[in-house]
């Protein structure tokens, strides 16, 4: 079943009569948040953009963050804030933040400043002069990360490349874009959970434009992306968008009985050659098996985590629960 979009459209093409959200998750980000919002609310007056919201979306931070926000929310009514009731994760910030604005476009932007919120007045001319809708930023560089996440993320982002079953993924992006009320009203339509967003958003397809920077270090405070949270976003990344897993498990079982063929095979002739021997309880047999065993653990492991993907869709359980909504709209539809 098909997905139909009746686009509403943007009266202006102007900046001034455009409402601009700005999403910005965040988690134990205190020494950070307050830069946050002094940075994105000079950039969005420097751009121009009277209308405004700049949603943050507290994602069940065990500091000051919540407190911090409160208070910039108090003295700024463009503030909105979504709290949830545990931490969710970073995807589910996100997807809360699109599912939630009420702008014609929308900015997603992480807390760390690694991103530069002065980007987004040019996110938003490109929008309108090259009529996108999709404005991603596409990293030329990468301040402050090791050369392990480096390299991770370069591999990372050629394999999913390589696996992408549609269209390919652009190489080197985060979450830092803009989309318009057409992608938002798009992505709310969509029934799955959102666990890997720069993904399903360019799988819609659309005009797509990048907007090349250098990624900034991190302002202040700690990643929030360890070792093993990348690993489960990448492991996210590759089996929400390529069925290629599978059919490679079936690769390599055929592989595996092709194996299995030739040492029988070898087996054979060595039994029956007189220039070969074979030493009874061969060490073969135990090689063979754990071969075999592994090979069928693999394909058992890449079988079980696409069932646990079907498990939490056929759940429905909400991708996570806002505990706390300050200076929401007042209108009911938004």
């Amino acid at each position: 079943m098909g997905l139909t979009y009746t686009d509403r459209g943007v009266q202006s093409k102007s900046i001034v009569n455009l409402k601009l959200s700005v999403i910005i998750p965040c988690y134990n980000e205190e020494e950070v948040i307050a830069a946050t919002y002094a940075r994105v609310d000079r950039s969005l007056k420097d751009a121009g953009a009277s209308r405004r919201e700049i949603m943050f979306i507290n994602d069940g931070s065990r500091d000051r963050t919540l407190e911090i926000l409160r208070v910039i929310a108090r003295t700024d009514r463009d503030v909105r804030v979504l709290s949830f009731s545990r931490n969710f994760g970073h995807q589910s910030a996100v997807a809360a933040g699109i599912e939630n604005c009420t702008g014609d476009v929308a900015v997603i932007i992480d807390a760390d400043l690694q991103d530069p919120p002065e980007l987004i007045g040019e996110m938003v001319r490109i929008h309108i002069a090259q009529e996108a809708n999709i404005v991603y930023g596409l990293r030329t560089s990468r301040k402050g990360d090791s050369f392990f996440k480096k390299l991770s993320a370069y591999w990372f982002y050629r394999l999913l490349n390589f696996l992408s079953d549609t269209q390919k993924p652009p190489k080197d992006t985060g979450d830092f874009r803009l989309i318009d009320r057409r992608i938002i009203d798009t992505f709310k339509a969509m029934p799955e959970r959102k666990e890997y967003l720069r993904g399903l958003i360019h799988w819609m397809g659309f005009k797509q434009v990048a907007l090349p920077y250098e990624r900034e270090e991190r302002f202040a405070g700690q990643t929030k992306y360890p070792f093993r949270k990348m690993l489960q976003f990448a492991s996210h990344g590759v089996q929400y968008f390529s069925a290629k897993p599978l059919k490679l498990a079936t690769t390599i079982g055929l592989f595996s009985i092709a194996v299995g063929v030739l040492l029988a095979i070898y087996v054979v002739l060595a039994y029956f050659s007189k220039t070969v021997s074979i030493v009874p309880g061969w060490a073969s047999t135990v090689i063979t098996i754990v071969f075999f065993g592994g090979v069928q653990l693999l394909c058992l492991g890449i079988l079980g985590s696409y069932l646990a993907i079907v498990f939490d869709e056929v759940k429905r359980r909400p991708q996570y629960i806002i505990q706390e909504s300050i200076n929401a709209p007042e209108d009911p539809v938004a």
